[in-house]
Protein backbone atom coordinates (compact mmCIF):
# COMPACT_ATOMS: atom_id res chain seq x y z
CA UNK A 1 0.00 0.00 0.00
CA UNK A 2 3.03 2.35 -0.53
CA UNK A 3 2.64 5.78 -1.87
CA UNK A 4 4.26 5.77 -5.15
CA UNK A 5 7.53 7.54 -5.32
CA UNK A 6 6.90 10.39 -7.77
CA UNK A 7 5.87 13.25 -5.92
CA UNK A 8 6.98 16.67 -6.14
CA UNK A 9 8.64 18.43 -3.21
CA UNK A 10 11.84 19.34 -2.26
CA UNK A 11 13.88 19.11 1.34
CA UNK A 12 12.68 17.94 4.65
CA UNK A 13 11.61 20.99 6.83
CA UNK A 14 10.42 18.49 9.42
CA UNK A 15 12.44 16.42 11.82
CA UNK A 16 11.06 13.26 13.66
CA UNK A 17 11.59 12.78 17.24
CA UNK A 18 14.06 11.76 18.94
CA UNK A 19 14.09 8.00 19.24
CA UNK A 20 14.03 7.77 23.39
CA UNK A 21 11.29 10.46 23.08
CA UNK A 22 7.64 9.64 22.05
CA UNK A 23 6.15 11.72 19.26
CA UNK A 24 3.30 13.87 20.60
CA UNK A 25 -0.27 12.67 20.24
CA UNK A 26 -2.18 13.55 17.18
CA UNK A 27 -4.31 15.91 17.40
CA UNK A 28 -7.96 16.16 15.59
CA UNK A 29 -10.71 19.03 16.39
CA UNK A 30 -9.44 20.10 19.19
CA UNK A 31 -9.41 16.04 20.30
CA UNK A 32 -6.69 14.22 21.48
CA UNK A 33 -6.14 11.01 19.50
CA UNK A 34 -5.21 8.79 22.36
CA UNK A 35 -5.18 5.07 23.29
CA UNK A 36 -8.68 3.67 23.73
CA UNK A 37 -8.81 0.70 26.28
CA UNK A 38 -12.23 0.43 27.27
CA UNK A 39 -14.03 -1.15 23.92
CA UNK A 40 -16.93 -2.40 22.81
CA UNK A 41 -17.20 -4.98 19.83
CA UNK A 42 -19.79 -6.39 16.87
CA UNK A 43 -19.58 -8.99 14.68
CA UNK A 44 -19.88 -7.93 11.35
CA UNK A 45 -19.50 -10.25 8.00
CA UNK A 46 -16.88 -8.65 5.46
CA UNK A 47 -20.34 -7.27 3.14
CA UNK A 48 -21.88 -6.30 5.84
CA UNK A 49 -19.31 -4.20 6.84
CA UNK A 50 -19.34 -2.91 3.25
CA UNK A 51 -22.70 -2.54 3.76
CA UNK A 52 -22.74 -0.63 6.65
CA UNK A 53 -20.06 2.13 5.75
CA UNK A 54 -21.98 2.65 2.90
CA UNK A 55 -25.25 3.72 4.79
CA UNK A 56 -22.78 5.35 7.41
CA UNK A 57 -24.35 3.27 10.60
CA UNK A 58 -24.26 -0.16 11.90
CA UNK A 59 -28.50 -0.48 11.90
CA UNK A 60 -30.38 -2.86 14.65
CA UNK A 61 -31.42 -6.14 12.84
CA UNK A 62 -33.69 -8.75 14.02
CA UNK A 63 -33.42 -7.07 17.29
CA UNK A 64 -34.50 -3.42 18.46
CA UNK A 65 -31.06 -2.81 20.01
CA UNK A 66 -27.34 -3.78 18.01
CA UNK A 67 -25.95 -6.11 19.86
CA UNK A 68 -22.53 -5.25 21.04
CA UNK A 69 -20.18 -7.73 23.58
CA UNK A 70 -16.92 -7.38 25.24
CA UNK A 71 -13.73 -9.00 24.63
CA UNK A 72 -14.05 -11.71 27.03
CA UNK A 73 -17.91 -12.20 25.34
CA UNK A 74 -17.82 -12.09 21.88
CA UNK A 75 -16.35 -15.77 21.29
CA UNK A 76 -20.23 -16.80 22.34
CA UNK A 77 -21.89 -15.04 19.65
CA UNK A 78 -19.67 -16.07 16.82
CA UNK A 79 -19.58 -19.42 17.97
CA UNK A 80 -23.53 -19.33 17.52
CA UNK A 81 -23.73 -17.39 15.15
CA UNK A 82 -21.13 -17.83 12.57
CA UNK A 83 -19.61 -21.33 13.03
CA UNK A 84 -17.03 -22.08 10.17
CA UNK A 85 -17.24 -19.08 8.24
CA UNK A 86 -13.68 -17.24 7.43
CA UNK A 87 -15.19 -13.73 6.80
CA UNK A 88 -16.07 -12.93 10.00
CA UNK A 89 -14.93 -9.29 11.50
CA UNK A 90 -14.63 -7.58 15.28
CA UNK A 91 -15.60 -4.13 14.55
CA UNK A 92 -13.72 -2.65 17.37
CA UNK A 93 -16.03 0.42 19.05
CA UNK A 94 -14.75 3.28 21.37
CA UNK A 95 -17.60 3.32 23.49
CA UNK A 96 -17.92 7.15 23.49
CA UNK A 97 -18.52 7.26 20.21
CA UNK A 98 -21.68 5.20 19.82
CA UNK A 99 -24.02 8.37 20.51
CA UNK A 100 -26.77 6.02 21.79
CA UNK A 101 -28.02 4.41 24.35
CA UNK A 102 -26.12 1.30 25.72
CA UNK A 103 -27.86 -1.03 28.07
CA UNK A 104 -26.21 -4.30 29.62
CA UNK A 105 -28.80 -6.79 29.44
CA UNK A 106 -29.29 -10.72 29.57
CA UNK A 107 -28.05 -12.65 26.09
CA UNK A 108 -30.12 -16.12 25.61
CA UNK A 109 -30.93 -18.40 27.79
CA UNK A 110 -27.77 -21.03 27.08
CA UNK A 111 -25.27 -18.33 28.11
CA UNK A 112 -24.17 -17.78 31.67
CA UNK A 113 -26.65 -16.29 33.99
CA UNK A 114 -24.07 -13.85 35.33
CA UNK A 115 -23.43 -12.44 31.70
CA UNK A 116 -24.58 -9.43 30.42
CA UNK A 117 -24.31 -8.04 26.90
CA UNK A 118 -23.74 -4.16 26.30
CA UNK A 119 -26.90 -3.38 23.82
CA UNK A 120 -27.06 -0.51 21.59
CA UNK A 121 -30.33 0.91 21.15
CA UNK A 122 -30.52 2.80 17.94
CA UNK A 123 -28.15 3.70 14.84
CA UNK A 124 -24.33 3.10 15.63
CA UNK A 125 -22.18 5.73 13.35
CA UNK A 126 -19.56 3.71 11.25
CA UNK A 127 -17.10 6.52 12.76
CA UNK A 128 -17.48 4.84 16.28
CA UNK A 129 -15.15 2.19 14.31
CA UNK A 130 -11.61 2.39 15.17
CA UNK A 131 -10.72 -1.21 13.65
CA UNK A 132 -11.92 -3.85 11.46
CA UNK A 133 -10.11 -6.93 12.68
CA UNK A 134 -10.74 -10.51 10.89
CA UNK A 135 -11.85 -12.86 12.85
CA UNK A 136 -11.16 -16.46 11.88
CA UNK A 137 -12.31 -19.50 13.75
CA UNK A 138 -11.89 -20.71 15.82
CA UNK A 139 -13.17 -17.88 17.64
CA UNK A 140 -11.20 -17.77 20.35
CA UNK A 141 -11.14 -15.04 22.67
CA UNK A 142 -9.52 -12.15 20.80
CA UNK A 143 -6.15 -10.56 21.37
CA UNK A 144 -6.41 -6.64 20.35
CA UNK A 145 -4.02 -4.57 19.51
CA UNK A 146 -3.29 -1.51 21.30
CA UNK A 147 -5.94 1.34 19.86
CA UNK A 148 -3.44 3.84 19.44
CA UNK A 149 -2.57 5.98 16.70
CA UNK A 150 0.05 3.53 15.88
CA UNK A 151 -2.26 0.60 16.52
CA UNK A 152 -4.56 1.74 14.17
CA UNK A 153 -2.35 2.75 11.60
CA UNK A 154 -0.78 -0.84 11.54
CA UNK A 155 -4.56 -2.26 11.61
CA UNK A 156 -5.63 -0.81 8.56
CA UNK A 157 -3.38 -1.61 6.53
CA UNK A 158 -3.26 -5.26 7.13
CA UNK A 159 -6.90 -5.66 7.44
CA UNK A 160 -7.46 -4.37 4.39
CA UNK A 161 -5.47 -6.56 2.39
CA UNK A 162 -7.05 -9.29 4.40
CA UNK A 163 -10.56 -8.60 3.81
CA UNK A 164 -10.10 -7.99 0.01
CA UNK A 165 -8.11 -11.63 -0.19
CA UNK A 166 -10.25 -14.67 -1.59
CA UNK A 167 -7.97 -17.14 0.89
CA UNK A 168 -5.12 -16.51 3.15
CA UNK A 169 -3.61 -19.23 5.54
CA UNK A 170 -1.57 -18.80 8.92
CA UNK A 171 1.75 -18.67 9.14
CA UNK A 172 4.62 -17.85 11.42
CA UNK A 173 3.14 -14.28 13.57
CA UNK A 174 0.59 -13.69 10.61
CA UNK A 175 -1.05 -14.93 7.43
CA UNK A 176 -0.38 -14.92 4.11
CA UNK A 177 -2.92 -13.96 1.40
CA UNK A 178 -4.22 -14.80 -1.98
CA UNK A 179 -6.08 -12.68 -3.67
CA UNK A 180 -7.40 -14.48 -7.26
CA UNK A 181 -8.65 -11.87 -9.57
CA UNK A 182 -5.31 -9.95 -9.25
CA UNK A 183 -2.64 -12.36 -9.12
CA UNK A 184 -0.22 -10.40 -10.47
CA UNK A 185 -0.37 -8.21 -7.63
CA UNK A 186 2.55 -8.77 -4.89
CA UNK A 187 0.81 -6.39 -2.80
CA UNK A 188 -2.55 -8.76 -2.53
CA UNK A 189 -0.57 -12.39 -2.54
CA UNK A 190 2.18 -12.09 0.22
CA UNK A 191 2.76 -13.36 3.98
CA UNK A 192 1.49 -10.60 5.91
CA UNK A 193 3.85 -10.69 9.50
CA UNK A 194 2.35 -8.13 12.41
CA UNK A 195 3.33 -10.93 14.78
CA UNK A 196 6.33 -12.47 16.07
CA UNK A 197 8.68 -14.36 13.29
CA UNK A 198 12.19 -14.82 12.75
CA UNK A 199 13.82 -14.38 9.48
CA UNK A 200 13.95 -17.74 8.80
CA UNK A 201 10.40 -18.57 9.32
CA UNK A 202 8.93 -15.73 7.27
CA UNK A 203 12.04 -17.16 4.66
CA UNK A 204 10.19 -20.36 5.19
CA UNK A 205 6.53 -19.64 5.33
CA UNK A 206 6.73 -17.83 2.20
CA UNK A 207 8.68 -20.01 0.24
CA UNK A 208 6.29 -22.77 1.01
CA UNK A 209 2.75 -21.20 1.00
CA UNK A 210 4.17 -18.91 -1.98
CA UNK A 211 5.90 -21.25 -4.05
CA UNK A 212 4.76 -20.82 -7.32
CA UNK A 213 5.34 -16.80 -7.54
CA UNK A 214 9.29 -16.38 -8.86
CA UNK A 215 9.95 -13.98 -5.71
CA UNK A 216 7.64 -14.05 -3.12
CA UNK A 217 6.80 -11.12 -0.75
CA UNK A 218 6.40 -10.10 2.65
CA UNK A 219 5.40 -7.22 4.65
CA UNK A 220 6.88 -6.71 8.35
CA UNK A 221 4.15 -4.38 9.66
CA UNK A 222 5.40 -3.12 13.62
CA UNK A 223 8.76 -1.59 14.89
CA UNK A 224 9.49 -5.12 16.59
CA UNK A 225 10.13 -6.75 13.57
CA UNK A 226 12.77 -5.14 12.89
CA UNK A 227 15.39 -7.42 13.78
CA UNK A 228 13.91 -9.59 11.15
CA UNK A 229 14.23 -7.13 8.37
CA UNK A 230 17.33 -6.73 9.02
CA UNK A 231 18.42 -10.77 8.91
CA UNK A 232 16.12 -11.29 5.71
CA UNK A 233 18.53 -8.08 4.47
CA UNK A 234 21.43 -9.52 5.70
CA UNK A 235 20.30 -13.01 4.06
CA UNK A 236 20.37 -11.40 0.72
CA UNK A 237 16.37 -11.07 0.40
CA UNK A 238 15.42 -7.34 -0.66
CA UNK A 239 14.13 -5.35 1.65
CA UNK A 240 12.80 -1.87 1.46
CA UNK A 241 12.37 -0.14 4.80
CA UNK A 242 8.54 1.93 5.10
CA UNK A 243 7.20 4.62 7.51
CA UNK A 244 3.39 4.27 8.72
CA UNK A 245 2.61 8.40 8.87
CA UNK A 246 -0.87 9.48 10.07
CA UNK A 247 -2.50 12.98 10.09
CA UNK A 248 -5.69 13.90 11.45
CA UNK A 249 -8.56 14.25 9.10
CA UNK A 250 -10.62 17.37 8.57
CA UNK A 251 -9.96 20.84 6.65
CA UNK A 252 -10.91 22.67 3.40
CA UNK A 253 -11.92 20.47 0.50
CA UNK A 254 -9.96 21.52 -2.77
CA UNK A 255 -12.36 22.63 -5.95
CA UNK A 256 -9.80 21.38 -8.47
CA UNK A 257 -10.31 17.81 -7.40
CA UNK A 258 -13.13 15.64 -8.31
CA UNK A 259 -14.28 12.39 -7.29
CA UNK A 260 -14.40 10.09 -10.29
CA UNK A 261 -15.45 6.52 -11.38
CA UNK A 262 -12.78 4.33 -11.19
CA UNK A 263 -12.43 3.72 -14.93
CA UNK A 264 -11.67 7.26 -15.55
CA UNK A 265 -7.77 6.82 -13.63
CA UNK A 266 -7.79 3.86 -15.96
CA UNK A 267 -5.31 6.14 -18.71
CA UNK A 268 -3.48 7.81 -16.26
CA UNK A 269 -2.54 4.30 -14.10
CA UNK A 270 -1.67 2.34 -17.39
CA UNK A 271 0.53 5.34 -18.57
CA UNK A 272 2.28 5.40 -14.86
CA UNK A 273 3.36 1.86 -14.91
CA UNK A 274 4.58 1.84 -18.24
CA UNK A 275 6.98 4.73 -17.42
CA UNK A 276 7.73 2.54 -14.57
CA UNK A 277 7.91 -0.85 -15.82
CA UNK A 278 8.20 -0.67 -19.99
CA UNK A 279 8.44 -3.90 -20.85
CA UNK A 280 5.04 -4.41 -18.78
CA UNK A 281 2.62 -6.80 -20.42
CA UNK A 282 -1.44 -6.05 -20.99
CA UNK A 283 -2.61 -8.67 -18.32
CA UNK A 284 -0.41 -7.42 -15.85
CA UNK A 285 -0.79 -3.87 -17.13
CA UNK A 286 -4.99 -4.42 -15.92
CA UNK A 287 -4.41 -5.84 -12.84
CA UNK A 288 -2.05 -4.02 -11.36
CA UNK A 289 -3.70 -0.40 -12.93
CA UNK A 290 -7.03 -2.01 -10.93
CA UNK A 291 -6.04 -3.51 -8.43
CA UNK A 292 -7.31 -1.24 -5.83
CA UNK A 293 -10.84 -1.90 -7.07
CA UNK A 294 -10.69 -5.10 -5.51
CA UNK A 295 -10.75 -3.28 -2.10
CA UNK A 296 -13.79 -1.32 -3.01
CA UNK A 297 -15.95 -4.43 -2.40
CA UNK A 298 -14.43 -4.33 1.76
CA UNK A 299 -13.69 -0.16 2.01
CA UNK A 300 -15.36 2.73 0.99
CA UNK A 301 -12.81 3.75 -1.85
CA UNK A 302 -12.84 6.85 -3.24
CA UNK A 303 -10.62 7.95 -6.28
CA UNK A 304 -9.75 11.50 -6.56
CA UNK A 305 -8.42 13.14 -9.31
CA UNK A 306 -7.32 16.63 -11.29
CA UNK A 307 -7.77 17.01 -15.05
CA UNK A 308 -6.64 18.97 -17.78
CA UNK A 309 -8.42 19.44 -20.82
CA UNK A 310 -10.49 17.05 -19.64
CA UNK A 311 -7.59 14.06 -19.35
CA UNK A 312 -6.25 12.60 -15.65
CA UNK A 313 -3.06 14.52 -14.78
CA UNK A 314 -2.87 13.89 -10.99
CA UNK A 315 -4.90 11.04 -8.97
CA UNK A 316 -5.28 9.53 -5.27
CA UNK A 317 -7.10 6.73 -3.53
CA UNK A 318 -8.72 7.72 -0.21
CA UNK A 319 -9.95 4.30 1.57
CA UNK A 320 -12.31 5.10 4.16
CA UNK A 321 -12.71 2.37 7.09
CA UNK A 322 -14.68 3.20 9.82
CA UNK A 323 -13.11 5.92 11.62
CA UNK A 324 -9.98 5.26 10.27
CA UNK A 325 -8.98 6.58 6.31
CA UNK A 326 -5.79 5.40 4.41
CA UNK A 327 -4.30 7.34 1.72
CA UNK A 328 -2.83 5.71 -1.15
CA UNK A 329 -1.19 6.01 -4.37
CA UNK A 330 -1.07 9.37 -4.67
CA UNK A 331 0.74 10.69 -8.22
CA UNK A 332 1.08 13.25 -10.34
CA UNK A 333 1.77 12.68 -14.35
CA UNK A 334 5.73 13.88 -14.74
CA UNK A 335 4.48 16.75 -17.22
CA UNK A 336 2.18 18.52 -14.48
CA UNK A 337 4.27 18.73 -11.41
CA UNK A 338 5.34 21.23 -9.38
CA UNK A 339 1.56 22.86 -9.77
CA UNK A 340 0.39 21.50 -6.54
CA UNK A 341 -1.86 19.25 -7.75
CA UNK A 342 -0.14 16.81 -4.81
CA UNK A 343 -1.18 19.41 -2.33
CA UNK A 344 -4.82 19.69 -3.68
CA UNK A 345 -5.28 15.84 -3.67
CA UNK A 346 -4.26 15.62 -0.36
CA UNK A 347 -6.05 18.18 1.29
CA UNK A 348 -9.25 17.01 0.14
CA UNK A 349 -8.39 13.45 0.97
CA UNK A 350 -8.11 14.62 4.92
CA UNK A 351 -11.04 16.88 3.92
CA UNK A 352 -13.17 13.96 2.41
CA UNK A 353 -11.97 11.33 5.33
CA UNK A 354 -13.25 14.13 7.90
CA UNK A 355 -16.18 14.78 6.37
CA UNK A 356 -16.72 10.96 6.71
CA UNK A 357 -16.53 10.49 10.66
CA UNK A 358 -12.76 9.73 10.28
CA UNK A 359 -10.43 11.47 12.69
CA UNK A 360 -7.23 10.08 11.54
CA UNK A 361 -5.82 9.54 7.77
CA UNK A 362 -2.90 6.50 7.63
CA UNK A 363 -0.01 6.35 4.42
CA UNK A 364 2.84 4.34 4.07
CA UNK A 365 6.04 5.83 2.31
CA UNK A 366 9.39 5.03 1.63
CA UNK A 367 11.93 5.72 5.13
CA UNK A 368 14.12 7.02 2.42
CA UNK A 369 13.69 9.60 -0.48
CA UNK A 370 11.63 12.97 -0.94
CA UNK A 371 7.80 11.22 -0.17
CA UNK A 372 8.12 10.85 3.45
CA UNK A 373 9.65 14.46 3.71
CA UNK A 374 7.09 15.83 1.30
CA UNK A 375 3.97 14.52 3.25
CA UNK A 376 5.46 15.42 6.45
CA UNK A 377 5.25 18.97 5.48
CA UNK A 378 2.02 18.04 4.85
CA UNK A 379 1.18 17.03 8.18
CA UNK A 380 1.89 13.53 8.39
CA UNK A 381 4.07 12.22 10.76
CA UNK A 382 5.80 8.73 11.31
CA UNK A 383 3.81 7.01 13.99
CA UNK A 384 5.18 3.06 13.02
CA UNK A 385 7.79 1.00 10.68
CA UNK A 386 7.05 -1.76 8.29
CA UNK A 387 9.59 -3.53 5.86
CA UNK A 388 8.61 -4.90 2.56
CA UNK A 389 10.97 -7.71 1.54
CA UNK A 390 10.86 -9.25 -1.57
CA UNK A 391 12.30 -12.91 -1.15
CA UNK A 392 14.67 -15.07 -3.31
CA UNK A 393 13.66 -18.69 -3.73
Amino acid sequence: MRTPTTLSGTGCQRQDPPADRPPPPLRSEGRRIAPVTDVLLHLATTAEWRTHLGRGEVRPSVAEFVHLSGPDQVALPAQRLFAGRADVNLLVLDPARIGVEVRYEPGLPTDPASMLFPHAYGPVPTSAVLAVLPYRPEFAAPVLPALDTAGRALAVLTSVLRRTATAEEPVTGGVAVRTSSVPRSNQHNQVLVDGTADAAAVADDAARVLHDRPRPAALLAGDHLEGTASALAAAGHAVDALTVMAAPAGGHRSPGVRTVEPGALRPFRDAAWRRGVPDVDEESLAQLSDRWLREAEVVDLRCLAVEHDGAVVAAAVLKVDGATAVLDAVETDPAHRRRGHGDALVAEALAQAGDAGCDLVVLEADAVGRPRHWYARRGFRVVARAWQATLSQ
